[in-house]
């Protein structure tokens, strides 16, 4: 197995799929479906930012997943310290290869690289209805530390 950072937009988009499939059909009213074409643009210019970063999880030269992680720099202000974090935009493994350790292989690189960085702190969110990421995540010991809520008019 072999993790890697990646500026192959063209693969990211292709395995983005899976993930942006299961927001369309979970939300729909927020969600387009997915469009290679556009999610290959959208992508393509996040590649030109060097706060993102973009892995790739490879088997036998074969393409799994991929995490799409950012780190973000909060500075201090009059309300809250300063501080730095990755935070996980996107896992995501291919639905035939799940449940086989791939996740955690990935998180446990997100580690490493946040460790490596000085960074103490793996932030994320993830849609409710994700029951699979509610359960993964809880699995990998993460903290709810806040709630967005929301109200429809």
């Amino acid at each position: 197995m072999k993790i890697s950072p990646t500026t192959n937009v063209e693969l990211i988009a292709k395995l983005n799929k899976h993930v942006h499939d299961l927001h369309s059909n979970l939300y729909p009213k927020y969600f387009k479906e997915y469009n290679y074409e556009n999610v290959k643009e959208a992508f393509k210019s996040l590649f030109n930012n060097d706060n993102f970063i973009f892995l790739l999880l490879e088997d036998n030269e074969e393409a799994l997943g991929y995490a799409w992680l950012e780190i973000r720099e909060y500075p201090e202000n009059a309300f809250k310290k300063g501080y730095k974090s990755v935070y996980v935009h996107q896992i995501s493994i291919v639905e035939t290869k799940r449940n086989k350790g791939y996740g955690s292989t990935l998180m446990e690189y997100i580690d490493e690289l946040a460790n490596n960085r000085g960074i103490d702190l793996i932030e994320l969110d993830y849609w409710f209805e994700n029951s699979v990421a509610k359960d993964f995540y809880k699995k990998k010991n993460f903290t709810k530390y806040r709630e967005f809520v929301y109200k429809e008019r």
